[in-house]
């Protein structure tokens, strides 16, 4: 109903680039932009004309998003990205490293919620599924369930006091921590939503993410995090 891309660069909390696609000046779902930001010339190509979507917001194929910075490749989104790079630039641009290290989603809805996710740039995008449905007597007594691929990987019973809590789960040969936070869901109701986070570990570290220190070595690689904000529909 309200689609959009909004593109942030450096530290800057304001916001250079945004493409909503029902509103001026970015009405078009394709096209280009340049400007500078940081003494750097940004060039921004979209095209999201015949974007194809599933029941995310974001596209699954028939678009491409390229960001240029100095004329090297920064970022580069989409079914027709490559498509994209040999109609518009010259063979052997130089192409930025990138790591995607988090994401963050808010979603709606009353029993169900799902998502993909990829944990790693070596593995596979995931289907996760989020369910909360009642045992025995309806929703008096409300079950948490997580699904990855179809297959379960928590469950927790008695969910009214067992509203926060962690787990930790294989993905891909990694540790991932998941952890849960549904207080608001039943104890405010009209304003709250819960809380869904799954982050990878960092190093060899076999310790629970909350008890990590704030500072990474250098030689660690980046983790990568999942964070889900789900509201209750009406």
């Amino acid at each position: 109903m309200n689609q959009g891309l909004t593109i942030n660069f450096g530290e800057n909390t304001s916001t250079p680039f945004k493409l909503n696609t029902n509103s001026k000046p970015f009405r078009k779902k394709k096209g280009n932009k340049t400007f500078e930001s940081d003494n750097l010339k940004i060039e921004v190509f979209w095209d999201l004309s015949t974007a194809k979507y599933t029941t995310g917001p974001e596209p699954v194929d028939g678009f491409y998003v390229l960001v240029m910075v100095d004329s090297e490749i920064g970022l580069l989104l989409g079914a027709l990205a490559e498509e994209a790079v040999t109609r518009k630039l010259k063979i052997g641009t130089p192409v930025a490293k990138v790591t995607l290290i988090s994401r963050r989603e808010h979603c709606s809805g009353n029993t169900l919620y799902s998502t993909k996710a990829q944990f790693c740039d070596t593995g596979i995008a995931h289907d996760i599924l989020i369910r909360c449905n009642g045992e025995g007597e309806g929703l008096k007594h409300p079950v948490l369930s997580v699904c990855i691929d179809k297959k379960t990987v928590i469950r927790v019973k008695r969910l009214q006091w067992n509203f926060r809590g962690n787990q930790t789960i294989f993905v891909d040969g990694l540790l991932v921590d998941l952890m849960w936070d549904v207080h608001d869901w039943f104890f405010n109701p009209a304003n709250g939503y819960a809380v869904f986070m799954f982050r990878t570990r960092s190093g060899m570290d076999s310790r629970l993410w909350l008890e990590e220190k704030m500072l990474q070595k250098e030689h660690e690689s980046v983790g990568f995090s999942l964070l889900i904000y789900a509201c209750k529909s009406p």
